[in-house]
């Protein structure tokens, strides 16, 4: 395919999904949700297949053919040649600048399909309503609708259990507009998106990805050979063993680099971004639904603040005919004129100008609001729904599964686990007051994780079957001083479940056989 039809067909079809907006109003019935999940995947699939044909015709490293066409040469040539390969140069950089910006827009596109994809496949499930057996939405549609036992009638459950959050999906850059979205936030929408941000880049500590040694061995014609070798991390430790094992007990290593990488949190650029922009989205219209609420209960005259920001607006693109259209300074000058004229008016201000006491406090109180709060919002939800997600699932779970945070570590260490330190309290308390939202606050959630993951390694190779919400739940119990109804009604699971998986806890941790005990030992080595 030529690259202007390729760079056509993409633009074309993420215009396409710009124009199809996202609809969860009736999300609960499965027909509304099979046919979000079904397009979605539709989307993803034709995403991908286009983002393999960008591939092959080498988008990925678009400038590489400029070193054809660069004005660097040997020898010298006439001005004439000169321009023309300016030109060339020119049109290729276009050229190359459209691939890089079109499969940019196309990964952002892709990452934000798996996310909303992730979301709903945790969201529900169906089961079989004659042989009762259950299936992902994936299978499902995978199976053509179709049971085992050939059965084509499925009720839809809901799984209110696992880690979700739908009201996202119509806030990501589905289309890759993410650059669009990022211009259009506000500055306190700004500063939320780079909190957020920062959460989902939190690094761990460099670890060793790949080791690079140039080696010299004598071949079996008895010739000397200088090569570059490069191994993988498992063999950080036993890097001299392995070469002698391929090259001989003569080698002799030359020199010797270890390189490191530091994993985010979401190590994945286009996949933070999407997230980021998803929640901050989200918190937005919370926010707007509850802010006139809580300022009612701060300020001491809520619509006099209102009418404030109504004459600061109103004034904000005007401009009189009489002034130069390019005279900023004077447009500003005249604008800040009729602000004072508007508000000294309505008594806002006093004789010099200066805004009034108790308006003052107000826009004051305000501004803590919104700093100290409502910022603080999209950054609780996204640590408590990572937090929670942990909690709640398997190791080997978040390896296979894409789930509702594509790209997340399978495993936090302490460095990455700082980020649940914080625990934005007052963004909670007004979530739950306010947005009737299932959410608690939990001290010290980086050492519950710590503890979550230390007895993942503890459980290996355990017969005992677990439920993992019920499991995540119980650890948070056992290792806090949160009453069990809380985090019951937190984790929407029944009390029972979770005293069972207390037991089972114990029956790990404090072996009680003989047998357990070795075994356990033996774990532990």
């Amino acid at each position: 395919m030529p690259e202007s039809v390729l760079v056509n067909k993409a633009e074309n079809y993420l215009k396409e999904i710009s124009e199809d907006s996202i609809i969860l109003e009736g999300i609960d019935d499965f027909d509304n949700f099979k046919n979000l999940y079904f397009k979605l995947d539709d989307r993803l699939n034709h995403l991908l297949k286009l983002k393999g044909d960008m591939d092959v015709q080498g988008y990925t490293t678009p400038f590489t053919s400029l070193n054809k066409y660069g004005t660097k040469t040997v020898a010298e040539v006439a001005a004439d040649e000169k321009r023309e390969n300016s030109r060339h140069n020119q049109i290729f950089r276009m050229k190359a600048n459209a691939k890089k910006n079109i499969l940019d827009r196309v990964n952002s596109a892709i990452d934000s399909h798996k996310i909303a994809l992730g979301n709903l496949e945790q969201y529900g499930y169906v089961k079989c309503n004659s042989c009762y057996k259950k299936y992902s939405i994936e299978e499902y549609k995978r199976r053509g609708g179709q049971c085992t036992c050939s059965s084509k009638a499925f009720t839809f459950k809901i799984s209110s259990e696992l880690t979700s959050r739908l009201e996202i999906i119509p806030y990501l850059p589905l289309s890759g507009n993410y650059m669009v979205l990022r211009n259009e936030l506000s500055s306190y929408d700004r500063e939320s998106f780079k909190q957020v941000l920062n959460i989902l880049k939190q690094e761990r500590k460099g670890v060793v990805k790949t080791i690079s040694l140039v080696i010299r061995f004598k071949d079996d014609n008895n010739r000397l050979i200088r090569k570059k070798v490069t191994l993988e991390s498992e063999y950080v430790d036993n890097y001299e063993e392995e070469v002698r094992k391929r090259y001989g007990r003569d080698v002799r290593i030359e020199l010797l680099k270890f390189h490191k990488t530091k994993p985010a949190i979401i190590d994945d650029n286009h996949a933070r971004t999407a997230l980021a922009l998803a929640y901050v989205g989200y918190s937005k219209e919370i926010i707007s639904e509850i802010k006139d609420e809580i300022l009612k209960r701060r300020l001491t005259d809520f619509k006099r603040i209102n009418r404030y920001d109504e004459i600061i607006s109103e004034f904000e693109n005007e401009k009189p005919d009489y002034i130069d259209e390019y005279d900023l300074d004077a447009i500003e000058a005249w604008r800040q004129t009729q602000i004072e004229k508007r508000l000294r008016i309505l008594n806002y201000t006093d004789r010099n100008g200066n805004i009034t006491r108790s308006l003052k406090r107000d826009l004051k109180v305000r501004e803590s609001i919104y700093k100290n709060t409502f910022k603080n919002i999209a950054s609780a939800l996204i640590v408590w729904d990572m937090f929670r997600y942990y909690m709640t699932t398997s190791a080997n779970a978040r390896r296979i599964n894409i789930g509702p945070f594509p790209y997340i570590r399978v495993e936090l260490d302490r460095e990455q686990r700082k980020v649940f330190q914080k625990t934005y309290t007052r963004a909670i308390d007004i979530l739950t007051e306010f947005g009737n939202l299932k959410i608690i606050s939990i001290p010290e959630m980086d050492l519950l994780l710590y503890e979550k993951f230390k007895f993942e390694k503890q459980m290996r190779n355990s017969n005992i079957k677990f439920n993992h919400v019920a499991l995540g739940a119980g650890l948070i119990h056992l290792n806090s001083n949160i009453e069990l109804e809380t985090i019951s009604n937190a984790f929407n699971i029944n009390e029972s479940r979770i005293k069972k998986e207390i037991k089972h806890i114990d029956q790990i941790i404090n072996p009680k056989s003989d047998k357990s005990k070795r075994f356990l030992d033996l774990i532990k080595k």
